[in-house]
């Protein structure tokens, strides 16, 4: 039996790639270990989308280099595609592996160990060629929609690595779903480059929801990253339906209109407020993260203040700031006024700082709600922790210690420490949950 670990960086859509891979594998009889440990095989899918991913995955792939001198070791991803000739110059590094033929990584691998070389360039590309994710290193699975994105913001490397749009037949999709089902997960994340731009002969992003969340079984449907664009006036009221999360990662980037017009970003500070405001009229505790970009080319201070003032106004509940990174390929890369790095360091603090209160502040305002956990893992205090519909994390005292399954409970307090903070609560199913959570906090 031969030994397998893989590490992923990066975006969702990397993750979900990642663990139909562990599927393959598995399936195949090879033994699946942790990263930390001695492996016949390791697979690193990278990322590339800034010069500090690019750092991370040469890290990753010289510390697998170095742990497992004999090992067969495959980079995939991204940085794949936009470092290619450097990768396989490596010595290293056994195959370099890109986003079209990711699905066929381990038909690769599997080839070598029979005594086969055979280059990747040689294996059929297919970008939906992954099966139904089974043994996963995660509770949740994703679901991929699309690939690719046709927008070609300035800043952005990745229709130069993912390639130009393509969406996923329905058929396909859904057949996808009700076999993750089949194989027991009960949240399923839709995910992909630019899925709001999801069609497939006439049916759109918002459809495609619609017939998903239709398919029997007891399980909840999140949304990943999404771009604020690509989706009607009526999306909202997708979100009533009890098996959709109340939640979205909606990319901002910017509150400045002048930077979002350099970053030829398809909508304005204003039109962004309107989504927010329109989801929120209809649910009003909904939850809204995002991503945003600090020392944008050209970006003054004056701009930086209306991010500040704009995320401020949202509340977001996690803000995922990015110093901005020149990629070569990309029209920003030219552009004049590129902002200094100690610059970019303070506003980076500046959005962190106000990240980590916005955070507390509606993890606050939940409190005394009722939440439906998905139970991640229950640990040695006899604690479950999982996250609730609106994408916050939960734990509270259980005497049941099966994961992956749903328990009713009420948010209690939330409690910080030295990691990220955490809601305690109570189950609505079980007794004495007041008097357990003080005797284990």
């Amino acid at each position: 039996m031969f030994r397998i670990s893989f590490r992923t960086l990066g975006c969702r859509l990397n993750q979900y790639e990642t663990d139909a891979l562990v599927t393959q594998f598995h399936k195949a009889g090879y033994q699946v270990v942790d990263f930390s440990e001695k492996a016949d095989v390791v697979v690193i899918n990278t990322c590339t989308v800034t010069g500090q991913s690019d750092q991370k995955s040469r890290n990753l792939i010289n510390h697998a280099a170095r742990m497992n001198k004999d090992a067969v070791l495959v980079v995939t991803g991204c940085m794949a595609d936009n470092h290619r000739e450097q990768l396989e110059a490596a010595r290293h590094i056994t195959y370099v592996v890109d986003n079209e033929r990711k699905s066929q990584v381990f038909a690769l691998v599997d080839s070598h160990l029979k005594g086969e070389v055979v280059h990747p360039d040689a294996l059929p590309g297919d970008r939906f060629g992954f099966e139904a994710v089974d043994k996963s290193l995660h509770t949740r699975t994703s679901v991929k929609i699309q690939d690719g994105c046709d927008q070609f913001c300035t800043y952005c490397i990745v229709p130069t690595v993912r390639g130009r749009a393509v969406s996923r037949p329905v058929d396909e999709i859904l057949d996808n779903v009700r076999k993750v089902l089949d194989n027991g997960f009960r949240e399923i994340v839709i995910t992909g480059v630019n899925i709001g731009r999801y069609v497939f002969e006439g049916t759109t992003f918002e459809k495609l929801i619609e017939r998903i969340i239709e398919l029997p079984g007891d399980y909840r449907v999140r949304i990943s990253s999404l771009e604020p664009e690509g989706f009607g006036p009526d999306f909202h009221h997708l979100f009533h339906h009890p098996r959709m999360t109340p939640h979205l990662h909606l990319c901002v980037q910017s509150g400045s209109d002048s930077i979002l017009r350099k970053m030829k970003r398809m909508y304005t500070a204003g039109s962004f407020m309107e989504i927010v405001d329109q989801f929120r009229k209809s649910i009003p505790d909904f939850n809204f993260s995002t991503d945003v970009i600090v020392g944008f080319p050209g970006e003054t201070d004056e701009d930086f203040q209306q991010t500040v003032r704009l995320v401020r106004q949202i509340g977001f509940s996690h803000i995922h700031t990015f110093r901005y990174s020149g990629r070569k390929g990309t029209s920003a890369y030219r552009m004049a006024g590129q902002v200094e790095e100690a610059v970019k360091r303070e506003r980076s603090e500046q959005i962190r700082k106000i990240s980590e209160s916005g955070r507390l502040r509606y993890m606050d305002s939940m409190l005394a709600k009722r939440q439906r956990v998905l139970v991640e893992k229950v640990d040695r205090k006899k604690m479950a922790h999982g996250y609730g519909e609106h994408y916050l994390p939960v734990m509270f005292p259980t005497s049941d210690t099966g994961r992956n399954r749903f328990e009713r409970v009420i948010l209690e307090r939330t409690v910080t420490g030295p990691g990220s903070p955490v809601i305690l609560a109570s189950s609505t199913e079980t007794s004495h949950q007041a008097e357990r959570i003080r005797e284990v906090f």
